[in-house]
Protein backbone atom coordinates (compact mmCIF):
# COMPACT_ATOMS: atom_id res chain seq x y z
CA UNK A 1 0.00 0.00 0.00
CA UNK A 2 0.92 3.24 -0.50
CA UNK A 3 2.06 6.36 2.55
CA UNK A 4 -0.93 6.29 4.77
CA UNK A 5 -2.24 5.96 8.32
CA UNK A 6 -3.84 3.01 8.09
CA UNK A 7 -6.26 3.32 10.30
CA UNK A 8 -9.17 1.49 8.39
CA UNK A 9 -11.30 0.09 11.50
CA UNK A 10 -13.28 -1.82 8.86
CA UNK A 11 -15.19 -4.17 11.03
CA UNK A 12 -15.88 -1.58 13.85
CA UNK A 13 -19.16 -0.90 12.72
CA UNK A 14 -20.55 -4.32 13.23
CA UNK A 15 -19.77 -3.50 17.12
CA UNK A 16 -22.39 -0.88 16.99
CA UNK A 17 -25.29 -3.38 16.24
CA UNK A 18 -24.52 -6.15 19.20
CA UNK A 19 -25.55 -3.65 21.89
CA UNK A 20 -26.78 -0.43 21.40
CA UNK A 21 -30.01 0.14 23.17
CA UNK A 22 -33.24 2.50 22.48
CA UNK A 23 -34.52 2.63 19.17
CA UNK A 24 -32.10 0.49 17.38
CA UNK A 25 -32.08 -2.18 20.49
CA UNK A 26 -34.58 -4.80 17.87
CA UNK A 27 -30.82 -5.46 16.33
CA UNK A 28 -30.11 -8.00 19.46
CA UNK A 29 -33.38 -10.25 19.01
CA UNK A 30 -32.70 -10.46 15.10
CA UNK A 31 -29.44 -12.19 14.55
CA UNK A 32 -30.02 -13.08 10.79
CA UNK A 33 -29.03 -8.94 10.27
CA UNK A 34 -26.25 -9.31 12.19
CA UNK A 35 -25.26 -12.33 9.88
CA UNK A 36 -26.35 -9.97 7.18
CA UNK A 37 -24.09 -7.03 8.26
CA UNK A 38 -20.75 -9.70 8.84
CA UNK A 39 -21.73 -10.82 5.52
CA UNK A 40 -21.45 -7.68 3.60
CA UNK A 41 -18.70 -6.81 5.00
CA UNK A 42 -16.73 -10.07 3.84
CA UNK A 43 -18.44 -9.35 0.42
CA UNK A 44 -16.29 -5.29 0.48
CA UNK A 45 -13.23 -7.31 1.76
CA UNK A 46 -13.56 -10.03 -1.18
CA UNK A 47 -14.45 -7.85 -4.00
CA UNK A 48 -18.02 -9.35 -4.07
CA UNK A 49 -19.74 -6.00 -4.83
CA UNK A 50 -23.28 -7.02 -6.08
CA UNK A 51 -23.86 -8.81 -2.83
CA UNK A 52 -22.40 -6.08 -0.76
CA UNK A 53 -24.75 -3.35 -2.25
CA UNK A 54 -27.59 -5.94 -2.06
CA UNK A 55 -27.06 -6.35 1.93
CA UNK A 56 -26.37 -2.88 2.07
CA UNK A 57 -30.29 -1.99 0.62
CA UNK A 58 -31.50 -4.22 2.97
CA UNK A 59 -29.63 -3.11 6.30
CA UNK A 60 -30.90 0.19 4.80
CA UNK A 61 -34.60 -0.63 5.19
CA UNK A 62 -34.46 -2.08 8.29
CA UNK A 63 -32.21 0.63 10.26
CA UNK A 64 -32.65 4.25 8.22
CA UNK A 65 -30.83 6.43 9.34
CA UNK A 66 -28.68 4.62 11.76
CA UNK A 67 -24.74 6.19 11.24
CA UNK A 68 -23.69 2.51 10.46
CA UNK A 69 -25.40 2.62 7.07
CA UNK A 70 -23.51 5.57 5.63
CA UNK A 71 -20.29 3.80 6.93
CA UNK A 72 -20.87 0.60 5.22
CA UNK A 73 -21.92 2.57 1.89
CA UNK A 74 -18.54 4.77 2.31
CA UNK A 75 -16.73 1.15 2.85
CA UNK A 76 -18.19 -0.03 0.01
CA UNK A 77 -17.67 2.90 -2.67
CA UNK A 78 -14.24 2.89 -1.04
CA UNK A 79 -13.25 -0.76 -1.78
CA UNK A 80 -15.37 -0.97 -5.31
CA UNK A 81 -13.13 2.16 -6.60
CA UNK A 82 -9.78 1.52 -5.18
CA UNK A 83 -7.49 3.52 -5.44
CA UNK A 84 -9.83 5.76 -4.86
CA UNK A 85 -8.11 9.18 -5.61
CA UNK A 86 -9.71 12.74 -5.68
CA UNK A 87 -9.85 13.46 -9.54
CA UNK A 88 -12.58 10.11 -9.18
CA UNK A 89 -16.07 10.92 -9.36
CA UNK A 90 -16.89 8.59 -6.30
CA UNK A 91 -14.57 10.72 -4.41
CA UNK A 92 -16.91 12.99 -3.28
CA UNK A 93 -19.78 10.42 -2.57
CA UNK A 94 -16.97 8.65 -0.19
CA UNK A 95 -16.12 11.89 1.86
CA UNK A 96 -20.09 12.58 2.25
CA UNK A 97 -20.80 9.30 3.28
CA UNK A 98 -17.99 9.50 5.93
CA UNK A 99 -18.81 13.10 7.40
CA UNK A 100 -22.47 11.95 7.63
CA UNK A 101 -21.68 9.29 9.53
CA UNK A 102 -19.28 11.74 12.02
CA UNK A 103 -22.46 14.34 12.74
CA UNK A 104 -24.34 11.78 13.14
CA UNK A 105 -22.17 10.23 16.48
CA UNK A 106 -21.11 13.60 17.05
CA UNK A 107 -25.10 14.64 18.18
CA UNK A 108 -25.00 11.47 20.68
CA UNK A 109 -24.46 12.43 24.36
CA UNK A 110 -22.67 10.36 26.62
CA UNK A 111 -25.60 7.77 27.08
CA UNK A 112 -25.74 3.96 27.61
CA UNK A 113 -24.69 3.39 23.79
CA UNK A 114 -22.14 5.69 23.78
CA UNK A 115 -19.30 3.19 23.27
CA UNK A 116 -20.84 2.22 19.69
CA UNK A 117 -21.29 5.71 18.18
CA UNK A 118 -17.37 6.16 19.29
CA UNK A 119 -16.47 3.75 17.24
CA UNK A 120 -18.89 4.23 14.72
CA UNK A 121 -17.17 8.22 14.87
CA UNK A 122 -13.46 6.62 14.98
CA UNK A 123 -14.19 4.48 12.30
CA UNK A 124 -15.63 6.63 9.38
CA UNK A 125 -12.61 9.33 10.90
CA UNK A 126 -10.00 6.54 10.41
CA UNK A 127 -11.11 5.75 6.48
CA UNK A 128 -11.10 9.98 6.33
CA UNK A 129 -7.38 9.53 7.63
CA UNK A 130 -6.56 7.19 4.88
CA UNK A 131 -7.96 8.42 2.04
CA UNK A 132 -6.15 12.50 2.71
CA UNK A 133 -3.22 10.33 4.07
CA UNK A 134 -3.22 7.90 0.75
CA UNK A 135 -3.60 10.94 -1.58
CA UNK A 136 -1.32 13.30 0.18
CA UNK A 137 -4.04 15.89 0.84
CA UNK A 138 -1.64 17.11 4.15
CA UNK A 139 -3.82 19.96 5.17
CA UNK A 140 -6.94 17.97 5.54
CA UNK A 141 -4.92 15.33 7.32
CA UNK A 142 -3.85 17.38 10.03
CA UNK A 143 -6.90 18.91 10.29
CA UNK A 144 -8.67 15.91 10.97
CA UNK A 145 -5.97 14.15 13.21
CA UNK A 146 -6.40 17.19 15.64
CA UNK A 147 -10.20 16.80 15.95
CA UNK A 148 -10.12 13.42 15.82
CA UNK A 149 -7.36 12.98 19.09
CA UNK A 150 -10.29 13.67 21.39
CA UNK A 151 -12.20 11.00 20.83
CA UNK A 152 -9.07 8.82 20.44
CA UNK A 153 -7.99 9.11 24.30
CA UNK A 154 -11.62 8.77 25.01
CA UNK A 155 -10.92 5.01 23.15
CA UNK A 156 -8.68 4.37 26.34
CA UNK A 157 -11.83 4.49 28.73
CA UNK A 158 -13.61 1.68 26.62
CA UNK A 159 -11.21 -1.42 26.40
CA UNK A 160 -13.23 -2.73 29.19
CA UNK A 161 -16.16 -2.38 27.36
CA UNK A 162 -14.89 -3.83 23.95
CA UNK A 163 -11.49 -5.26 23.69
CA UNK A 164 -11.64 -4.04 20.46
CA UNK A 165 -10.89 -0.71 21.08
CA UNK A 166 -7.38 -2.26 21.98
CA UNK A 167 -7.04 -1.47 18.17
CA UNK A 168 -7.44 2.30 18.55
CA UNK A 169 -5.16 2.32 21.76
CA UNK A 170 -2.61 0.01 20.09
CA UNK A 171 -2.26 2.54 17.01
CA UNK A 172 -2.12 5.44 18.92
CA UNK A 173 0.42 4.14 21.33
CA UNK A 174 2.51 3.03 18.15
CA UNK A 175 1.94 5.63 15.60
CA UNK A 176 2.25 8.23 17.92
CA UNK A 177 6.45 7.53 18.17
CA UNK A 178 6.99 5.79 14.95
CA UNK A 179 5.11 7.77 12.47
CA UNK A 180 6.88 11.18 12.63
CA UNK A 181 10.06 9.12 11.93
CA UNK A 182 8.88 8.18 9.10
CA UNK A 183 7.00 11.19 8.13
CA UNK A 184 8.98 14.19 9.83
CA UNK A 185 6.44 16.60 8.30
CA UNK A 186 3.50 15.50 10.91
CA UNK A 187 6.00 15.88 13.71
CA UNK A 188 5.12 19.42 14.39
CA UNK A 189 1.23 18.17 14.80
CA UNK A 190 2.87 15.04 16.91
CA UNK A 191 4.18 17.55 19.68
CA UNK A 192 0.63 18.63 20.27
CA UNK A 193 -0.49 14.90 21.34
CA UNK A 194 1.18 13.15 24.81
CA UNK A 195 3.95 10.51 23.98
CA UNK A 196 2.70 6.91 22.70
CA UNK A 197 4.97 3.67 23.60
CA UNK A 198 5.53 1.57 20.98
CA UNK A 199 6.20 -1.81 21.75
CA UNK A 200 2.49 -0.91 24.21
CA UNK A 201 1.05 -0.22 21.11
CA UNK A 202 2.33 -3.39 19.08
CA UNK A 203 1.00 -5.98 21.97
CA UNK A 204 -2.24 -3.94 22.48
CA UNK A 205 -3.21 -4.84 18.08
CA UNK A 206 -1.80 -8.26 19.15
CA UNK A 207 -4.11 -8.42 21.77
CA UNK A 208 -6.76 -7.18 19.53
CA UNK A 209 -5.79 -9.77 16.79
CA UNK A 210 -6.48 -12.65 18.96
CA UNK A 211 -9.91 -11.05 21.55
CA UNK A 212 -11.68 -8.44 19.20
CA UNK A 213 -14.99 -9.64 19.03
CA UNK A 214 -15.14 -8.26 14.70
CA UNK A 215 -11.33 -6.54 14.35
CA UNK A 216 -9.00 -8.99 13.82
CA UNK A 217 -8.61 -8.64 9.96
CA UNK A 218 -7.52 -5.09 10.97
CA UNK A 219 -5.54 -5.91 12.89
CA UNK A 220 -3.88 -8.02 10.90
CA UNK A 221 -3.41 -5.86 8.07
CA UNK A 222 -1.59 -3.37 10.51
CA UNK A 223 0.31 -5.17 11.82
CA UNK A 224 1.69 -6.69 8.43
CA UNK A 225 1.84 -2.90 7.58
CA UNK A 226 3.92 -2.00 10.52
CA UNK A 227 6.49 -4.74 10.86
CA UNK A 228 7.14 -4.19 6.78
CA UNK A 229 7.12 -0.76 6.33
CA UNK A 230 8.13 0.56 9.75
CA UNK A 231 10.17 -1.79 11.37
CA UNK A 232 11.14 -3.98 7.89
CA UNK A 233 11.47 -6.87 9.53
CA UNK A 234 10.09 -8.78 6.58
CA UNK A 235 9.78 -12.41 8.58
CA UNK A 236 7.49 -11.11 11.21
CA UNK A 237 5.11 -9.35 8.55
CA UNK A 238 4.48 -12.36 6.37
CA UNK A 239 2.33 -13.87 8.63
CA UNK A 240 0.05 -11.30 8.62
CA UNK A 241 0.30 -10.93 4.65
CA UNK A 242 -0.32 -14.35 3.86
CA UNK A 243 -3.44 -14.50 6.17
CA UNK A 244 -5.38 -11.78 5.04
CA UNK A 245 -4.38 -13.09 1.05
CA UNK A 246 -5.99 -16.54 2.78
CA UNK A 247 -9.17 -14.78 4.34
CA UNK A 248 -9.90 -12.65 0.97
CA UNK A 249 -8.51 -14.21 -1.93
CA UNK A 250 -10.22 -11.74 -4.07
CA UNK A 251 -8.66 -9.05 -2.59
CA UNK A 252 -6.15 -7.45 -4.69
CA UNK A 253 -4.89 -4.73 -2.19
CA UNK A 254 -4.23 -7.67 0.30
CA UNK A 255 -2.89 -10.00 -2.62
CA UNK A 256 -0.19 -7.22 -3.44
CA UNK A 257 0.61 -6.86 -0.40
CA UNK A 258 1.34 -10.85 0.13
CA UNK A 259 3.41 -10.77 -2.97
CA UNK A 260 5.51 -7.62 -1.92
CA UNK A 261 6.31 -9.18 1.31
CA UNK A 262 7.54 -12.44 -0.65
CA UNK A 263 9.63 -10.58 -2.98
CA UNK A 264 11.50 -8.59 -0.26
CA UNK A 265 11.95 -12.05 1.92
CA UNK A 266 13.55 -13.12 -1.86
CA UNK A 267 10.99 -16.06 -2.04
CA UNK A 268 10.95 -15.51 -5.68
CA UNK A 269 9.66 -18.62 -6.68
CA UNK A 270 6.16 -18.44 -4.46
CA UNK A 271 5.87 -15.42 -5.70
CA UNK A 272 6.06 -16.03 -9.31
CA UNK A 273 4.37 -18.81 -8.99
CA UNK A 274 1.13 -16.74 -7.87
CA UNK A 275 1.91 -13.96 -10.53
CA UNK A 276 1.35 -17.23 -13.18
CA UNK A 277 -1.59 -18.48 -11.73
CA UNK A 278 -3.70 -14.94 -12.00
CA UNK A 279 -3.49 -15.20 -15.65
CA UNK A 280 -6.22 -12.67 -17.39
CA UNK A 281 -7.54 -12.87 -13.69
CA UNK A 282 -6.07 -8.88 -12.83
CA UNK A 283 -9.69 -6.92 -13.14
CA UNK A 284 -7.37 -3.83 -11.41
CA UNK A 285 -5.59 -1.45 -13.97
CA UNK A 286 -3.92 -0.05 -10.37
CA UNK A 287 -3.08 -4.13 -9.36
CA UNK A 288 -2.14 -4.99 -13.19
CA UNK A 289 0.61 -1.87 -12.87
CA UNK A 290 1.80 -3.14 -9.43
CA UNK A 291 2.03 -6.43 -11.20
CA UNK A 292 3.82 -5.22 -14.03
CA UNK A 293 6.87 -3.85 -11.52
CA UNK A 294 6.87 -7.70 -9.59
CA UNK A 295 7.57 -8.92 -12.61
CA UNK A 296 10.64 -6.51 -13.26
CA UNK A 297 12.15 -7.55 -9.63
CA UNK A 298 11.66 -10.86 -10.85
CA UNK A 299 13.55 -10.07 -13.76
CA UNK A 300 16.39 -8.59 -12.02
CA UNK A 301 16.79 -10.77 -8.96
CA UNK A 302 16.22 -14.17 -10.11
CA UNK A 303 16.83 -14.27 -13.88
CA UNK A 304 19.18 -11.39 -14.38
CA UNK A 305 17.43 -10.30 -16.93
CA UNK A 306 18.50 -6.84 -17.15
CA UNK A 307 17.19 -5.89 -20.19
CA UNK A 308 13.40 -6.96 -19.31
CA UNK A 309 13.65 -5.79 -16.26
CA UNK A 310 14.22 -2.07 -17.58
CA UNK A 311 11.18 -2.86 -19.94
CA UNK A 312 8.68 -4.10 -17.20
CA UNK A 313 10.13 -0.84 -14.97
CA UNK A 314 9.58 1.71 -17.19
CA UNK A 315 5.93 -0.20 -18.07
CA UNK A 316 4.92 0.22 -14.30
CA UNK A 317 6.17 3.36 -13.98
CA UNK A 318 3.72 4.50 -17.79
CA UNK A 319 0.68 2.42 -16.14
CA UNK A 320 1.13 4.38 -12.44
CA UNK A 321 1.31 7.68 -13.55
CA UNK A 322 -2.24 7.71 -14.14
CA UNK A 323 -2.80 7.58 -10.09
CA UNK A 324 -0.81 10.22 -9.47
CA UNK A 325 0.35 10.28 -5.76
CA UNK A 326 -1.08 7.14 -5.21
CA UNK A 327 1.61 5.38 -7.66
CA UNK A 328 4.54 6.68 -5.90
CA UNK A 329 5.33 3.95 -3.59
CA UNK A 330 5.55 1.21 -6.44
CA UNK A 331 7.50 3.51 -8.81
CA UNK A 332 9.81 4.23 -6.48
CA UNK A 333 10.25 0.23 -6.66
CA UNK A 334 10.53 0.40 -10.20
CA UNK A 335 12.97 3.16 -10.05
CA UNK A 336 15.65 1.49 -7.32
CA UNK A 337 15.59 -1.25 -9.87
CA UNK A 338 16.42 1.40 -12.88
CA UNK A 339 19.02 2.45 -10.62
CA UNK A 340 20.44 -0.88 -9.77
CA UNK A 341 20.58 -2.17 -13.14
CA UNK A 342 22.72 1.02 -14.05
CA UNK A 343 25.51 0.71 -11.61
CA UNK A 344 25.81 -2.66 -12.87
CA UNK A 345 26.28 -0.98 -15.96
CA UNK A 346 28.46 1.17 -14.68
CA UNK A 347 26.29 4.03 -15.69
CA UNK A 348 26.68 6.42 -12.48
CA UNK A 349 24.72 9.14 -13.95
CA UNK A 350 21.72 7.41 -14.47
CA UNK A 351 22.38 5.20 -11.20
CA UNK A 352 22.46 8.43 -9.26
CA UNK A 353 19.22 10.35 -10.72
CA UNK A 354 17.36 6.99 -10.77
CA UNK A 355 17.60 6.53 -7.20
CA UNK A 356 17.39 10.38 -6.48
CA UNK A 357 13.67 9.95 -7.97
CA UNK A 358 12.95 6.52 -6.36
CA UNK A 359 13.97 8.04 -3.33
CA UNK A 360 11.78 11.44 -3.51
CA UNK A 361 8.77 9.35 -4.24
CA UNK A 362 8.79 6.74 -1.46
CA UNK A 363 8.06 7.44 2.45
CA UNK A 364 9.88 3.57 3.24
CA UNK A 365 13.38 4.47 1.95
CA UNK A 366 14.58 0.77 3.26
CA UNK A 367 11.75 -0.94 1.59
CA UNK A 368 13.60 -0.88 -1.91
CA UNK A 369 14.70 -4.48 -2.69
CA UNK A 370 18.26 -3.91 -2.71
CA UNK A 371 19.44 -6.49 -0.30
Amino acid sequence: MSVNLRIVPVYLFIICFLSTSAVHSQILKDSSSINLLKRGVDDIYDYRFTEASQAGDELSRKFPGHPVIHLYNGMLVYWKNYPLIPSSPESLSYENYMTTCIKICEEVQETDDYAEYLLANLGARGMLLMYYADNNLTEKVNSLVISTYRHVRESFGYSSVYPDFYFFTGLYNYYREAYPEAHPIYKVVAFLFPRGDREKGLAEMRMASTKAIMLKAEAYSFLSYIFMSFENNYSRSLPYTKELHELYPDNQPYLAGYLKNLLLLKKYNEAEEIIKSLNTNITSSYFGAQVTVFNGILQEKKYHNYDQALKYYNKGISELSAFNYYGNEYSSFAYFGLSRISGIRNDKQNRKTYRKMAMEMTSYKKVNFDE
